[in-house]
């Protein structure tokens, strides 16, 4: 294995196998043809055609558009097609920082192929042998990815929260990191992957945070989302993130960045320095077609 090959595993899709969707002249996302051909039940809402489909011209307002997504989302999850609603609304927001043309519930983002955004928290603490990383594992009963290795904090971004305040939120709920101390991180980026599933297309955008903690902190999990944390020298991190699939899939993209961004990884010391570079930044499908 090579730290290359989750850049690879998070940027591997075969667009034949979906069909663009447009809210107007906007395209927002990519289904898979099965499931647009399902979407013929409701030509209230969608124009299926055999290479694209349209939301119905007249839903003319983001709340009028919402209210038909989660109408048809939750029709479809009744019949079993889509998983039950979370409760989370996510935006339908092609670029990050234009208006939401709707929102749609976090269960179905990706079967309808939107782009989604969420944060992950890097939680360091500094030693005379280098930074240690706290990593955590996920709850064993979590519906995705159970007993996986994670961030510190991490978490999607729904509608209604800054970035910022949503990771304050996060802090406090995944690792019981007080509003005062998560106040010293820092925002150092962005970075994105689009990748097919069984699900569908995932286009994420994950905004990552640096936060140096204390010696003497221990994170507690306070949500029930995780099992147990680990201090951890970073080479140990790295090695497990270069020999292994064992942290969720995204998680290894955000340490990679981690690493190279504090010297771990340089272009003298890593032979694909440069492709984990520029693979750290995706060129979306939405924003390659039109």
């Amino acid at each position: 294995m090579a730290y290359l090959d989750h850049i690879t595993r998070c940027n591997t899709y075969d667009l034949q196998g979906f069909r663009p969707w447009f809210i107007g002249d906007t395209l927002v996302g990519w289904l898979r043809h099965a499931f647009a051909e399902g979407l013929r039940a409701y030509p209230e809402v969608f124009v299926v055609t055999e290479s694209r489909v349209w939301l119905a011209a007249d839903l003319d307002t983001p709340a009028a558009r919402a209210q038909q997504l989660a109408a048809v989302g939750s029709d479809l999850a009744a019949a079993g097609v889509l998983p039950k609603a979370r409760g989370e609304l996510f935006p339908v927001q092609p670029r990050w920082g234009e208006t939401p043309l709707a929102n749609i519930d976090r269960s179905w983002v990706t079967f309808f192929g939107l782009p989604a955004y969420g944060v992950h928290l890097n939680g360091f603490v500094r030693g005379e042998t280098g930074p240690r990383m706290w990593i955590a594992r996920r709850a064993l009963n979590k519906m995705t990815y159970p007993g996986q290795l994670d961030n510190l904090v991490a978490g999607g971004q729904p509608v209604h929260l800054a970035l910022y305040e949503n990771m304050v939120k996060e802090c406090a709920e995944e690792a019981d990191i007080p509003a005062a101390l998560a106040a010293g991180m820092r925002p150092i980026g962005q970075i994105s992957y689009a990748m097919e599933v069984e699900d569908g297309l995932k286009q994420d955008t994950l905004f990552n945070f640096d936060l140096e903690l204390p010696p003497d902190f221990e994170p507690r999990n306070t949500d029930g989302e995780v099992d147990s944390f680990r201090l951890m020298p970073l080479a140990e991190v790295a090695a497990i993130v270069r020999d292994s699939f064992d942290f969720k899939f995204n998680c290894n993209l955000v340490i990679i960045d981690f690493l190279i961004r504090h010297g771990f990884l340089t272009g003298d010391s890593e032979p694909d320095y440069q492709r984990l570079c520029t693979g750290l930044q995706a060129t979306f499908p939405n924003a390659a077609t039109r």
